[in-house]
């Protein structure tokens, strides 16, 4: 195919994509996603094409900015990202224009300004020393050891078998197992030398001959060009003068100096592709809320002590325990038999220049020992974290803060699939992981903890248990980010086909599976969380001997009347003729949300049949057609829809009406006046239903330990300290997307 052939199959598919974009209402459902997933396949088989489609995409992205057309310069721009990460052969010119174009959309609001500082960042590395994003992605998702890059991410996927199904289970399990089977540690350390010899060279590197001299090699062999390739890049990212000499001394070492640029088979037409491996993900399903603890801490363990390079002496989180000691066995499912003891990490290494690493180049201090608590001493790690890393009285702020500049070394991606009520599991196990980790100060200084969100709806029944939405939630990040909605809101009926689909006994390998392709795409791009208040509700039951229950939820906690009344002494009194009103009497004590954040307290009393409360806004509150909804971040209410039982009297007689009232509050007291009970149902969830409740009381749920803190005691010399109470900070629960709330 010519160049101009090339170009114009590449124009089409991203005009596609740009119509999908612009569509008030996407065209084909079937089709929704598909358009970005073929344009990427098409450099991928071809990578020839990466630096066409750079420029095409470049040139669409300078035409957004130009018409003001904000509403495809993100995906666009996620889209160009992505094709940089994998690519070689880009022009200095597509750097330095790309680069330009990211520092223009600075002066723009959040959330512009905000992932093109982060692509900004990303393109200076790679113009500096191409190939250094592929290799830091690489090492970090497949646990390569690293001294200078010692980073280490894990994707965990963790399923609901109650709210999926079977199929549904194993097809996305065969999927995931088809993809990794070939990507061994060797593989990937292959891929990684190949690409940096590529990028640095240019097209007079030979690929096919210098891949099957690595294929030739010995595992040590093999082992010892890729930490000489590793060190090279990372050592010339800070420097770059003269790396692309030391790349050049090491292709000639691996093929001679036949092969040379002046020496050696002609070029073939067309490169081989040099795959991406997709990030190593170890598949879960969800049984216990205690299991995102346990499985993080376990991801935590070293296998081995890392020697640290002189510049990220300052980042050392070491303090574990070794292996033999942490005696708690995996509590994955039998789907989880592809889980390696491997560990992943983050993508991004300050430079050694930069005012982020200089913040971080600490000296040690001695951090306060404490004694590890009874219940968890196999544990690894020190309560209080690493030494350095904390303010000088060796323990973290209320909020786990590090100091300015220092990463963390850990990354873990918890991608969970289901509607909104594995989302309110999700909530009460980040919610448990929080508080216990406040107590103790164990993850926080060392993990940064991603969680990411693809919705996956049960078939519709013939007889539905309830008439609620399942994915409210995943709506209004679809509403929030247009870009989520048309890449992750339309997997659901793709997984569904894909689990109807018999499995193929005949191809041990699947062939571009598209669903680990998305998911790859999503935990790599999507670095924008959108934050959801997390609320707490404390329930008082009929039976006085019980004690009060305290539960969280998300989304939604739903209140109805039950047919049953409490009992009362003495002897019952006589009924009345007539119909018998339904409902019961409902005392309602809330704090009205106003615009001006003043406090306003409201009580009422109420006939009621169903009370409903919402934690996201919905079209009903924010103006029918409107697509702009505030940030979750400001928008710290529930909405409140109240189904009212309103008396009147005619000539027939007395009857009764329903009415629904709504309204905004952030707390609110709810109690039964005519000994009613009440049955209480949190995130949709039947699994989570409580009965024979006579009052409630709902109010965003505090970060643990947030609202108290302590300081010295005015006086010289003084070391007494006092506990000053605060305004506790409300709990929110991030979940990534690709761009944040775009207003």
């Amino acid at each position: 195919m010519e160049s101009t052939d090339v170009e114009l199959d590449l124009q089409r598919s991203v005009q596609a994509v740009l119509r999908e974009l612009s569509a008030q209402s996407p065209a084909l459902q079937s089709n929704q996603g598909m358009w970005r997933w073929s344009l990427h396949k098409k450099v991928e088989r071809d990578p020839g094409k990466s630096p066409a489609l750079v420029r095409i995409l470049l040139g669409e992205l300078e035409k957004a900015e130009r018409e003001d057309l904000r509403h495809v310069i993100l995906p666009l721009l996620h889209t160009l990202m992505y094709v940089i990460v994998k690519a070689t052969g880009i022009t200095e010119e597509l750097y330095r224009r790309t680069y330009i174009f990211c520092t223009k959309l600075l002066t723009l609001p959040t959330p512009y300004s905000t992932v093109a500082l982060d692509c900004a960042i990303r393109l200076k590395t790679e113009m500096s020393v191409p190939g250094t994003l592929y290799q830091r992605l690489v090492i970090a998702e497949q646990n390569l050891e690293s001294e200078l890059y010692p980073y280490q991410e894990r994707v965990f996927l963790f399923v609901d078998p109650e709210l999926v199904s079977p199929s549904v289970c194993s097809a996305l399990l065969l999927e995931i197992e088809a993809a990794q089977v070939q990507q061994t540690p060797e593989v990937c350390m292959r891929h990684v030398i190949l690409h940096a010899l590529q990028a640095a060279l240019g097209e007079s590197c030979q690929v096919e001959a210098l891949q099957g001299k690595l294929q030739a090699s010995s595992k040590s062999t093999l082992v010892s060009y890729f930490h000489t390739v590793v060190d090279v890049m990372e050592q010339m990212a800070r420097s770059p003068e003269g790396y692309q000499e030391r790349l050049e001394e090491i292709y000639n070492s691996l093929l001679g100096k036949a092969f040379g640029r002046e020496g050696g088979d002609s070029l073939p037409d067309r490169p081989p592709s040099i795959p991406l491996p997709s990030p190593y993900i170890t598949f879960h399903l969800w049984t216990d809320e205690e299991q995102l603890w346990k499985e993080l801490v376990l991801f935590l363990r070293p296998r081995s002590q890392l020697h640290l390079s002189p510049d990220l002496e300052a980042l050392d989180l070491q303090g574990c325990l070794p292996d033999h000691d942490l005696v708690w066995g995996s509590v994955l499912s039998p789907y989880s038999a592809i889980e390696r003891d491997l560990s992943m990490g983050s993508s991004e290494l300050p430079e050694s220049n930069s005012p982020e690493m200089e913040r971080g180049g600490l000296q040690r201090k001695g951090g306060v020992k404490k004694r590890a608590w009874p219940p968890y001493s196999l544990m690894p790690g020190s309560l209080d974290g690493p030494p350095g890393l904390h303010r000088k009285t060796g323990r973290p702020s209320g909020d786990g803060e590090l100091l300015p500049g220092v990463s963390r070394l850990h990354t873990a991606r918890v991608l969970v699939l289901g509607d909104d009520r594995m989302l309110g599991c999700l909530a009460q196990a980040y919610h448990t992981l929080r508080k216990r980790d406040m107590q103790k100060c164990y993850l926080t200084p060392r993990l940064s903890l991603q969680l990411y969100y693809i919705p996956v709806t049960a078939p519709k029944k013939p007889v539905a248990p309830t008439n609620s939405d399942l994915g409210e939630l995943a709506a209004f990040l679809g509403r929030a980010d247009p870009w989520y909605e048309r890449t992750i809101n339309t997997l659901c009926p793709a997984i569904h086909k894909l689990a109807e689909m018999p499995p193929s006994l005949d191809i041990p390998q699947t062939v571009d599976p598209f669903i680990l392709d998305v998911i790859t795409y999503y935990v790599r791009m999507g670095t924008q969380p959108i934050y959801f208040q997390i609320y707490t509700v404390k329930m008082f039951f009929s039976d006085l001997s019980q004690k009060p229950a305290e539960e969280i939820f998300l989304t939604e906690l739903k209140v109805k009347i039950q047919d049953t009344k409490l009992p009362k002494d003495g002897p019952s009194p006589r009924k009345r003729c007539g119909a018998e009103i339904p409902g019961a009497e409902l005392s309602i004590c809330y704090q009205k949300f106003l615009l001006s954040q003043r406090s306003q307290e409201v009580t009422i009393s109420l006939r009621t049949t169903e009370l409903v409360l919402k934690a996201l806004p919905g079209s009903d509150i924010e103006g029918s057609g409107s697509t702009h909804y505030p940030p979750v971040t400001d928008h710290k209410c529930l909405n409140v829809s109240v189904t009212e039982v309103v008396k009147s009297s005619n000539l027939a007689g007395k009857s009764f009406s329903m009415v629904t009232n709504t309204f905004r509050t952030s707390n609110i007291q709810i109690q039964s006046q005519d000994q009613r009970l009440l049955t209480l149902f949190l995130d949709k969830d039947n699994r989570r239903t409580f009965k024979d409740v006579i009052r409630f009381e709902i109010a965003p749920c505090p970060e643990p330990c947030s609202g108290a803190h302590k300081s010295k005691m005015p006086g010289p010399g003084s070391q007494e300290m006092e506990i000053k109470k605060t305004n506790p900070k409300p709990l929110l629960m991030p979940i990534n997307t690709f761009s944040g709330i775009v207003q």
